[in-house]
């Protein structure tokens, strides 16, 4: 099989503390397609606020590779290693990686309505997020809002929706 040929898969990395940036930069190259997610985030100092991008999850990058391309991003110093499930590089659905892209894609912060209730799965119907799935939450000011989690790395992202732009997903 000819490298190109190589089947591709999402993949999670490990980065040094505080490195997810750096193994972004190293890891490109290496003309090895990947994702870090950046949200930006207001930091408060004692003379000033300044609005900053920070990685949206400390410690980990995306990777979409073959075997090849994986194994070599592995020796960018700024990675320790896969993410591995029961010794195997576990591989990240690519619908995880693409509701996060679409979640991260809109900025915007609205409330989802009260009519659905905590714990319902929904699909969003309209906007910039179609076709994304998730299930609604609820914080501590009960205000609702959708998640969406990657599962391999255990961890959430959740967004604010219009109530009209999402709707509860039929069991079969």
């Amino acid at each position: 099989m000819i490298e190109n040929e190589l089947p591709k898969h999402w993949f999670a990395l490990y980065t040094k503390p505080r490195h997810e940036c750096k193994a972004r930069d190293q890891i490109t190259l290496l003309n090895v397609e990947n994702y870090l997610p950046i949200i930006k985030i207001k930091r408060k100092w004692s003379d000033r606020i300044k609005s900053v991008a920070e990685p949206l999850i400390r410690g980990y990058i995306f990777i979409y590779a073959n075997e090849k391309e994986r194994l070599n991003a592995l020796t960018a110093s700024a990675i320790v290693q896969t993410v591995c499930f029961n010794g195997v590089p576990a591989v990240i659905p690519s619908w995880q990686i693409e509701g996060l892209q679409k979640m991260l894609s809109n900025p915007n912060d609205i409330l989802v309505s009260d009519k659905i209730p905590a714990g319902t799965p929904v699909k969003v119907v309209s906007g910039p997020m179609n076709g994304l799935t998730g299930v609604v939450e609820e914080n501590n000011n009960n205000e609702r809002f959708i998640s969406i989690t990657i599962e391999i790395i255990s961890r959430t992202v959740s967004v604010k929706l219009p109530a009209d732009s999402v709707t509860k997903v039929l069991e079969n």
